[in-house]
């Protein structure tokens, strides 16, 4: 199982998609990353489009909102071809539709909405109160220490561009405390990122669909290595309160409020180290156990 020499790099480059051709649509491709699972990741999906969407938009209206559908498993082996349909440039507002294709089949849909900026009403929820700094919690890397015979979990160490610290235990081999629907993560990019506000929006939503479901499996007591969990990312939307830099610790409120018919529900806010909400996501995913399980969860 390959491990990226410099997975900093591979997300600069997975995420400098190109432009290709402009007809009735504007055309851009970009690669695909390994992943131990074998399909392509949902977040580099939502990542890459969102940069296609931006890059037909005028630089002064920032994204506000995206709104997508997962439909296919992808191939990580193959690029993929988005297409981005230019739907409207109002005054205020301009709206991108963006198709995801592998093999001319469509992988992942979405819109995308971009607003300029512009004065009006402010609030916002609070940093919760007693969350620990990010440099007091041990990275991924040392947790996966005593598994080093682990393929999958060396990539999951080492393979990401992100470091993310959770707060409470993280799951992937076992639970520790109560079962509940909600997590804290602190997360940034391993390095530093160039000043471009479109590079740290899209890898922010790249970084914002690895671990949303966590909760779902918390609070059931389920471990990313249970035997017979099948997972996947349904849908998923995500709306951008503020600018903010992915270089810099970021803290991910995540909870689950329901999860019912082989699907869970999944809310995150996105706080900045200052306490300021920069972004809120919204993900359902596909859960499945296997049935003879189903009566002890």
């Amino acid at each position: 199982m390959p491990i990226p020499a410099d997975p900093l790099s591979e997300l600069l480059e997975t995420l400098n998609i190109q432009k290709v051709a402009r007809t009735k649509e504007d055309i851009f491709i970009g690669p695909s990353n390994f992943m131990p699972t074998g399909r392509v990741f949902g977040g580099q999906q939502v990542g890459q489009s969102l940069v296609a969407a931006s890059n037909t938009v005028d630089p002064e209206r920032r994204i506000h909102s995206m709104h997508g559908y997962f439909l296919r498993s992808g191939d990580m082996d193959l690029p993929i071809t988005y297409s981005v349909d230019r739907l409207r440039d109002g005054k205020s507002f301009s709206t991108r539709r963006v198709q995801a294709y592998q093999n001319g089949e469509p992988l992942f849909s979405s819109i995308y909405s971009f607003q300029v900026d512009e004065p009006g009403l402010e609030h916002q929820d609070s940093l919760p109160d007693g969350i620990p700094e990010p440099e007091s919690l041990p990275p991924l890397i040392d947790l996966m220490a005593v598994m080093e015979d682990d393929p999958a979990a060396q990539y999951w160490a080492k393979g990401r561009p992100f470091d993310m610290r959770h707060i409470e235990k993280s799951i992937y081999f076992y639970i520790e405390g109560e079962h509940v629907a909600h997590q804290a993560i602190w997360f940034k990019t391993i390095g530093p990122l160039p000043d471009d506000p479109i590079l740290h929006n899209a890898a922010l939503a790249y970084a914002s669909d690895y671990s949303l479901l966590e909760p779902i499996y918390r609070r059931h007591g389920l471990v990313w290595s249970h035997p017979g969990l099948m997972v996947a990312s349904l849908d998923h939307a995500m709306w951008f309160h503020r600018p903010t830099r992915v270089d810099e610790w970021l803290l991910y409120v995540q909870d689950s409020p329901n999860a019912r018919g082989a699907r869970g529900l999944s809310l995150g806010k996105i706080f900045n180290r200052q306490g300021e909400l920069v972004a809120t996501v919204a993900q359902e995913g596909l859960v499945r156990i296997p049935r003879d399980e189903l009566k002890n969860h």
